[in-house]
């Protein structure tokens, strides 16, 4: 009887699992997390063992932990050895170089760290990650945050999170959708823990994918997944904040335009981040990657990254234990100044080479120290309006990261989780959504997109009920197409192309059939090239595939077809009849379509 009742109960929570999606979530949420929790505690606990061993006993280097990272206490060595720091950093590169070239190169090109390999996941590869990949990475991470390199936590562990998602989703058989889902469940579960901020890490999971929107459906299970990974994070290391700080509160309305002068300096040296980042990562090391290889380019890196961090400690690993330094006003405005600039290279140097870490806590670190030169600054001049020039070190990470990430809520609701309350939520918006206005042409994710609309992963979901019941007919332009012969000379495709507004031309071959598609793109370079005018023919230059529509065809399809073979216009030929063209269809009538058709249905509902 028991054995029965116990079956009956199983089969009764299957069909609830199956059939009710909140049911669905809240179990995959938690389970998710817990795994996820385990994961950062294995993480945070590898990283500041070998911290300690590497650089404070080994090396002897003098850093201060944040209060939150006081795992191993310990006064340095009794041997001065500064020496290790680029030695260790530089083998580091190397070994990181060669894991990621021989085992994960599709990598090597992925993005900016691994939460923008998580984005790139999530929007161009239905959610799947491979296995491989957040292991190397992770594990590569450990050795780059504990022998120095200039990096942080959050990037590694958003991608182990999501990795461990995936993998889930992967053994449950999940849709797309749902794998997509899982993924950023997991990031969310990695984040929470890592920062312990479970709100703040499960929304900041969710909206750093998109630039102005954020993934709603993933709210449920990306936040019971962060409060698992907390709890269990929690029951290992304790519930205490990652910084031990006093309280602030907001209370004088005369700071407002100190905040106002926060948000412009976080603005600018948001810009210096992202652009010289890119600068030294595409300019410098992708082109010694090209010449030397991955493994004695990210050693060269890691050489220079531990260089600077000999003579300037505070560049070294993430560095929060010197934002609390700043928060408490142990540091001179001057010192913040000069790091800000040392960090940003150091940052460059270590992850743009090519060696594994995250770019969220070295853009919180900036940030903070940007706040700290405007408040301190402001505190000096203005000591009986500026009380709390602290709170400004902890409002500029938060606007610093929402300018360069498109990511205001979920740092917004991490700082007040790190300060325990509420007391800086208005400055804390205030400057977050000035810093985005500022900074809305900076990107530090290179595969964020805008919306949903311009995602990949949602490009059925918007548009495909729609453009399904427009049809081809209803918006093509029908009339004389110009076909150019494959014996016409560049001089005459120069004179007819000033004469009609085409952009592709469709190209005939001598048996009388379309044999391919010429654009104006593809003879750009040779157009107005007058010595070649009598010499290269039409047969000479680079075609594309011909991509046909028939007036039956839906708007959907022109749109897969546009996107497919990235062109400007498509012709139009009746049904088994390729031959004949009876006009063409450009891009901008499919976008066109769909506006009106959108406009249409809000206006009727």
């Amino acid at each position: 009887m028991q054995l029965r009742r116990w079956l009956r109960h199983w089969r009764a929570l299957t069909r609830t699992y199956r059939r009710i999606s909140s049911v669905r979530w809240l179990i995959l949420g938690i389970g998710v997390g817990a795994l996820a929790g385990l994961v950062a505690a294995s993480f945070f606990f590898l990283v500041e063992y070998l911290h300690h061993l590497f650089l404070i006993e080994w090396a002897g280097m003098p850093l201060p932990p944040a209060d939150g990272e006081a795992l191993f206490h310990g006064p340095p060595g009794d041997v001065y050895r500064p020496w290790l720091v680029p030695a260790m950093t530089c083998l580091t590169g190397l070994v990181t170089g060669w894991l990621v070239q021989r085992y994960i190169p599709e990598t090597m090109h992925g993005g900016t760290d691994g939460t923008d390999g998580m984005i790139k996941a999530f929007h161009q590869q239905g959610g799947i990650i491979r296995p491989l990949a957040p292991l190397i990475k992770g594990a590569t991470s450990i050795l780059t945050l504990a022998t120095g390199g200039s990096a942080g936590r959050e990037g590694p562990i958003s991608q182990l999170g999501a990795g461990l998602g995936s993998w889930i989703a992967v053994r449950l058989k999940l849709t797309p959708k749902e794998r997509r889902i899982l993924l950023l469940t997991g990031a969310a579960g990695g984040l929470g823990a890592i920062f312990r901020a479970p709100m703040g890490g499960a929304l900041t999971a969710i909206e750093v994918i998109y630039a102005e929107d954020f993934e709603a459906e993933a709210v449920l299970p990306a936040v019971l997944s962060s409060v698992a990974a907390y709890t269990v994070f929690a029951l290992i290391y304790g519930t205490d904040p990652l910084f031990a700080i006093p309280r602030f509160q907001f209370t004088n309305f005369l700071e407002l335009p100190f905040y106002l002068l926060l948000a412009a300096f976080c603005a600018a040296t948001g810009w210096l981040y992202v652009r010289t980042f890119r600068y030294l990562k595409y300019n410098v090391f992708n082109k010694l990657i090209d010449k030397i290889g991955l493994p004695a380019t990210a050693a060269l890196g890691g050489l220079l990254a531990g260089l600077m961090g000999v003579q300037f400690p505070q560049v070294l690993s993430g560095g929060f234990g010197w934002v609390e330094e700043a928060i408490l006003g142990n540091m001179a405005v001057t010192a913040m100044l000069a790091v800000i600039v040392l960090k940003i290279i150091a940052t460059s140097f270590t992850l743009g080479s090519g060696m594994s870490g995250g770019m969220f806590a070295p853009a919180l670190f900036v940030g903070g120290m940007s706040g700290g030169v405007v408040g301190f600054t402001a505190h000096a001049l203005f000591p009986a309006t500026v009380t709390q020039p602290g709170a400004f070190v902890l409002v500029g990470m938060a606007a610093f990261f929402a300018g360069v990430a498109k990511s205001p809520i979920g740092p917004i609701l991490m700082v007040c989780e790190l300060t325990q309350g509420y007391g800086l939520l208005a400055p804390l918006m205030l400057s977050s959504a000035l810093c985005l206005v500022f900074n809305r042409k900076v990107h530090l994710y290179e595969n964020q997109v805008a919306n949903k609309f311009e995602s990949p992963a949602h490009r059925t979901d918007a548009t495909i009920n729609i453009l399904e019941q427009l049809r081809v007919e209803d918006h093509y332009s029908p009339g004389p197409v110009v076909v150019l012969e494959e014996d016409v000379t560049l001089k005459a495709l120069t004179n007819i192309i000033c004469h009609t507004n085409q952009f592709c031309f469709p190209v005939r071959n001598q048996a009388g059939s379309i044999k391919g598609l010429l654009t104006m793109d593809d003879v750009r370079r040779v157009l107005f090239e007058e010595a070649l005018f009598d010499l290269v023919l039409v047969r000479d230059l680079p075609t594309r595939p011909v991509p046909t529509l028939t007036p039956e065809d839906d708007l959907y399809t022109a749109l897969l077809a546009f996107v497919g073979h990235n062109v400007s216009q498509i012709p139009v030929t009746p049904i088994g009849n390729g031959a004949e063209i009876l006009g063409l269809i450009n891009r901008e009538d499919v976008f066109a379509a769909y506006n009106q058709a959108i406009r249409k249905v809000r206006e009727e509902g």
